[in-house]
């Protein structure tokens, strides 16, 4: 890997948001479990609902949803107040009804923006990993669907047996855009750098309706499949428009500057199919990282000079059943 260097972001000021519409995007902030402390969304959905609120564009409503194994009968959204439910929850099952009412608002026009483990939901669920494409972890294996990665310019398909689901440690990452002329693409630099996260790889999924935008080299040196691994996706199921971005592990990852960028554009995309946000002037360069000290700083591990924050085990925390998951 090239030698990176790293450009550092105080504040917002360098984000210039388009000019507002009448009303904003009503987004639907969707979080509640994981499958482990690691992926801690009690610090992470604070920072997803301030990237997309500074923007002016969206008015943002959490929703935290009871653990799996809870009690449902009062957790009734309406997801069509929403033109676009964004996921940072990885639960293994939903209700039955639940599941029907999510795949009607999708089938008619709901937007889905999936967030990093939020791919790891919902194993045994056809339709969500339709809409997602790819996925990976919870004991998902071929019968989820083949391998998709780059090959030669091309994504391919590989029916190669095996677990779904992988990554090496956290470090920088160099991103390759794939499809220019896509919206949510559309001026960002042909490669840049992604600050520390996860490279996901070994993901797995029917791939129906699927456009990879951009893809990662996952490295062998780093527990890597020396392929090049879809990182952002977009996708159509019925009239539904779903982003779906491998990016954003923890506090660190999100304040990224092409995160944020590509996170802001990719659900303006879902809820209106659409990209009215210009690129800022401190997106990453090829070798260059470039990272937001305002977004980074609402982790207290930050200031600590610690990697991440790990969810604190609590009486409030949910309780999940055993499965396979990240290391």
């Amino acid at each position: 890997m090239k030698q990176a260097f790293f450009a550092v972001l105080l504040s917002a000021s360098l984000f210039v948001p388009c000019a507002a519409a009448a009303a904003p995007m009503r987004v639907l902030l969707l979080d509640g479990e994981s499958a482990g402390a690691f992926h801690n969304w009690r610090l992470t959905t604070p920072v997803l609902k301030a990237d997309l609120e500074e923007t002016g564009l969206f008015e943002v409503t959490v929703l935290t949803a009871p653990p799996s194994d809870g009690d449902f009968s009062s957790f009734k959204p309406d997801f069509s107040l929403y033109q676009v439910v964004v996921s940072n929850y990885d639960a293994p099952s939903w209700p039955e009804s639940l599941r029907l009412q999510f795949e009607r608002y999708i089938v008619n026009g709901g937007g889905l923006v999936v967030v990093h483990a939020a791919d790891n939901a919902f194993p045994g669920w056809p339709a969500y990993n339709e809409m997602i494409g790819i996925g990976g972890w919870r004991n998902r294996n071929e019968q989820a669907g083949p391998l998709w990665y780059f090959k030669d310019g091309k994504l391919v398909s590989d029916p190669a047996p095996g677990p779904a689901g992988s990554h090496g440690a956290r470090l920088p990452f160099q991103v390759a855009t794939r499809e220019p002329e896509h919206p949510i693409m559309k001026g960002l630099p042909p490669a840049w750098m992604h600050a520390t996260d996860e490279l996901y790889a070994t993901l797995r999924g029917p791939g129906k309706n699927m456009m990879v935008l951009a893809t990662a080299h996952s490295d062998p040196q780093n527990k890597g499949t020396g392929r090049d691994e879809p990182i952002l996706m977009v996708l159509h199921y019925g009239s539904g428009r779903i982003f779906h971005t491998t990016m954003g592990h923890d506090v660190a990852a999100l304040s990224c500057v092409g995160f944020i960028t590509t996170f802001q554009r990719g659900t303006e995309w879902a809820a209106t199919g659409k990209v009215t946000q210009k690129v800022p002037a401190g997106f990453p360069t090829a070798n260059t990282v470039s990272y937001r000290v305002d977004i980074a700083g609402m982790d207290p591990a930050f200031r600590k000079g610690v990697l991440t924050t790990a969810m604190p085990p609590d009486s409030n925390a949910p309780t999940v059943p055993p499965a396979p998951a990240p290391k």
